[in-house]
């Protein structure tokens, strides 16, 4: 498993994961293709308006921190690690953010363990 440094990162990737910790949905959407799909306990969200209200509300009720844990390389672009602390059910969750590029933009997101 190659582990890929934060900085490595392509940087539609960082502002992604950095604008969805902040909920700027802004800065989210400009990441995305007009068609993107972000998938996030099983749930899809396409298209500006769906995506937009999910980062301003996904996990809004809880507070909690993130630490960057690696990534990997894949065959559509990128799994980011990542590990949660918080005031959430289970108080901690290592998740997978599953990006997949269409040049360098961003067309799918899927969120898992």
């Amino acid at each position: 498993m190659t582990n890929t440094a934060w900085e490595t990162l392509p940087e539609t990737v960082k502002t992604f994961m950095t604008a969805l910790d902040a909920r700027e949905a802004g800065r989210v959407l400009a990441t995305l293709t007009p068609d993107a799909v972000v998938t996030d306990e099983g749930h899809d969200y396409t298209g500006a308006e769906e995506i937009g209200a999910w980062v301003a509300t996904a996990a809004s009720e809880y507070t909690y921190t993130t630490e960057f844990t690696g990534a990997t390389p894949t065959d559509a672009g990128v799994d980011v690690g990542q590990h949660l602390e918080g005031n959430f059910p289970g108080g901690v969750a290592d998740l997978h953010y599953r990006f997949t590029l269409d040049g360098a933009a961003i067309s799918r997101v899927v969120i898992e363990p």
